[in-house]
């Protein structure tokens, strides 16, 4: 997956593609038409600080992408491959899902003394179903650390409530998106961090609250992730901000067995 990342990035013009998004404070953009429409695509999004004002890449380009997103699962052999395999599969099964779906896949840098960090937050926020469904598997592609960046949980907070809602702003007018409801709070010492080795699979439910910090290592920490939904007899919010296309649907396990 990394040699496939790596020719990806190989090809990228940095001059076609957006910062990284960012939900607070923004305004209906081009940028946010590039992250909005980017469920059926592989799409590019820098570190902040990657561009000085005039819009030129100020950092090595192999530096400065944050992460790429969102259809490497059906696009992109080599993560296809993982993402689809039988233990997948397994896996998924093993937890209850008829015919669960991939809606998103992301390959995540976080790359030395450059990855920033990821605030608080549960997935279902964002990927919201009726009932909640929402399940990420996350594959360390090197070894996770205190260091580098490793997730924090904290523990039972999946059996708490959903506290936020992005959505898609209905209006013409205004943000492109709104997010609803109460602010994550916790104390630090609530967070229990999970150094994990290269290889490993992390299942994360849909409501526990979890971040990450910046990498202040000198080593890498990439990551391939992938979120998946239940389909059957659940509905998936047309609210959230990710959205099938007339001519992409979330690809299910079912469907290619």
């Amino acid at each position: 997956m990394k040699e496939e990342c790596k020719n990806l990035v190989e090809k990228m013009n940095p001059v076609e593609h957006y910062s990284s998004f960012h939900i607070e404070d923004h305004e209906h953009s081009e940028r946010d038409e590039y992250f909005l429409t980017s469920s059926d695509k592989v799409r590019f999004f820098f570190e902040d600080g990657a561009f000085n004002n005039r819009g030129e890449l100020v950092m090595p380009k192999h530096r400065s992408l944050n992460k790429i997103g969102h259809a490497l699962h059906w696009l992109c052999p080599a993560f296809k491959k993982v993402t689809f395999s039988q233990k997948v599969k397994d896996l998924i099964s093993s937890l209850g899902y008829e015919d669960p779906a991939v809606v998103q896949s992301l390959y995540i840098f976080k790359h030395p003394e450059v990855g920033g960090m990821v605030k608080a937050h549960q997935d279902s926020t964002f990927l919201h179903t009726d009932p909640p469904s929402v399940l990420g598997l996350w594959f360390p592609l090197e070894e996770v650390t205190l260091d580098n960046g490793c997730l924090k949980f904290v523990p039972g907070s999946h059996k708490g409530p959903l506290y936020e809602r992005l959505k898609r702003n209905p209006k013409n007018e205004g943000p492109s998106l709104i997010m609803e409801g109460q602010k994550i709070e916790f104390e630090e010492s609530q967070y229990v961090p999970c150094p994990v080795p290269k290889g490993s699979c992390v299942v994360i439910h849909g409501l526990v609250v979890h971040k990450s910090e910046k990498n202040l290592s000198s080593k890498p920490r990439p990551v391939y992730t992938f979120h998946v939904v239940e389909q059957k007899n659940t509905v998936y919010s047309p609210e959230n901000w990710l959205q099938p296309t007339p001519e992409y649907s979330f690809p299910s396990f079912n469907s290619l067995a």
